[in-house]
């Protein structure tokens, strides 16, 4: 057992050219040919993103390992990893492997040393086989999300807080163009390269199975049908590599390596629906915070509410969800895992349990309105998202973009928020 020493530092570098981006990166930067010295958006008022001191699940835990409350237990191989996602309670079924070169850790990413990503409903851990690098990321109340860099050597961990070097690639498009998480679908070769001139994907509950998780393993069974996980380029050609259903990656690498053998096909359902809401509430306070600080008038900050709300409320309810066209079987017990953690009615339903059929989730209706990242909206938007949900979902009539709630799921929805979520506004009730 080591009681670490922290070091915490951080500082803006120069920015790197992120005019495309490889797939499966979800925390610090990708190897990028040219720089960009521009400062970052997220610099300015009024983020203030690196001055801005965090207060998040990260750095919460850290401070009690710093304190020595804590400690993480070095092994041989994994370094302080196994230690850690007990610590922050992040599930082992939750990995999910990525072989295409991207990330901080590109050159020591393959098929054959793929990198894993470990998650609960707020942190994200990456880590690579053969690195002592272990990469952290988390959402933050004020900054979105946050990113962590921890060197792991026996007896002692040096952390640092990342700034400009993940926001290359974690401050675009693909995260609303806030500091976020994406899940990207890339098509990759047999050495782990990418094509990056091709398609490629941001993938989430909306994408169609068939753009799915280019440049990951894949584990379960989805009753054919078809993805772009396992599978390599071939001249310019997707090919998949071995059996379309795998219950295990024992044919691919050398599983005793891992934590566990699988990339459990729902945890990355799940990854890519959660990272794309964190993002839709990271744009929506940061949309409310420039127009405070614009000085805007009580009704320019009215028109402003009801705009930055009105995303949240159609991703929460999975409006434009891709329908699933057979059943999903994970291939771990993290399905069980996670929809055991969360907050239930007397008759036992949760807003976690699977459908799996045919969508997601049987209510859709986003398990992240218990989460923190919701709680730490500025007060007035998260009124209007519940006032917007209240409207959607008692409505004789609601708007053609949430068609696919019937009648029974939408009363459904109401009855199990009202059970299990203590804040909402009194017209709730």
């Amino acid at each position: 057992m080591h009681s670490l020493v922290i070091k915490r530092s951080g500082s803006w570098l120069a920015r790197f050219l992120a005019s495309f981006l490889a797939g499966g990166c979800w925390v610090c930067v990708i190897g990028m040919p040219g720089e960009a010295y521009a400062q970052s958006e997220v610099a300015a008022k009024p983020f203030r993103y690196s001055g801005t001191p965090d207060d998040n699940p990260v750095s919460q835990w850290f401070a009690k390992v710093t304190a020595g409350e804590l400690t993480l237990e070095y092994e041989e191989g994994f370094g302080y990893l196994r230690s850690i996602l007990a610590g922050l309670e992040i599930p082992v079924s939750s990995q999910a492997l990525v072989y295409s070169k991207t990330s901080l850790q590109a050159y020591r990413i393959s098929p054959d040393n793929p990198r894993a990503i470990y998650f609960n409903d707020d942190v994200y851990v990456g880590w690579v086989r053969g690195s002592s690098l272990l990469e952290i990321s988390t959402t933050d109340p004020r900054l979105g999300a946050a990113f962590y860099t921890m060197q792991m050597t026996p007896g002692r961990a040096n952390l640092r807080r990342e700034n400009n070097r993940c926001l290359a690639c974690h401050e675009l498009p693909m995260t609303q163009e806030v500091p976020g998480h994406a899940v990207r679908s890339v098509l990759t070769r047999r050495s782990g390269n990418i094509n990056s001139l091709t398609r490629s994907f941001v993938t989430d509950h909306t994408s169609p199975m068939a753009d799915r998780w280019g440049g990951w393993y894949v584990t379960g069974q989805l009753g054919g049908m078809e993805h772009m996980g396992n599978a390599f380029l071939e001249g310019e050609q997707l090919v998949r590599h071995g059996a379309a259903d795998r219950m295990d990656l024992k044919e691919d690498i050398d599983v005793s390596r891992w934590p566990s053998p699988h990339s459990d096909v729902v945890a990355l359902m799940v990854m890519e629906h959660q990272t794309q809401m964190q993002n839709r509430f990271t744009r929506a306070n940061v949309d409310l915070r420039e127009a405070i600080e614009a000085q805007a008038d009580s009704q320019q900050l009215q028109t402003v509410i009801e705009q930055a709300a009105e995303p949240v409320v159609e991703f929460m309810l999975f409006a434009k969800e891709a329908p699933l066209t057979a059943a999903v079987r994970g291939s771990t017990q993290f399905a069980d895992e996670f929809a055991n953690r969360g907050p239930r009615t007397k008759a036992g339903v949760s807003l976690r349990d699977f459908d799996l059929k045919t969508r997601l989730f049987r209510l859709p209706c986003s398990y992240l309105i218990y989460s923190a990242s919701f709680a730490a909206l500025d007060d007035r938007l998260r009124e209007q998202i519940y006032k917007r949900l209240w409207e959607v979902l008692t409505a004789p009539d609601p708007p053609a973009r949430f068609s696919h709630l019937s009648d029974d799921v939408r009363a459904s929805i109401v009855g199990t928020l009202r059970e299990t979520k203590p804040d909402l506004p009194d017209y709730w009730h």
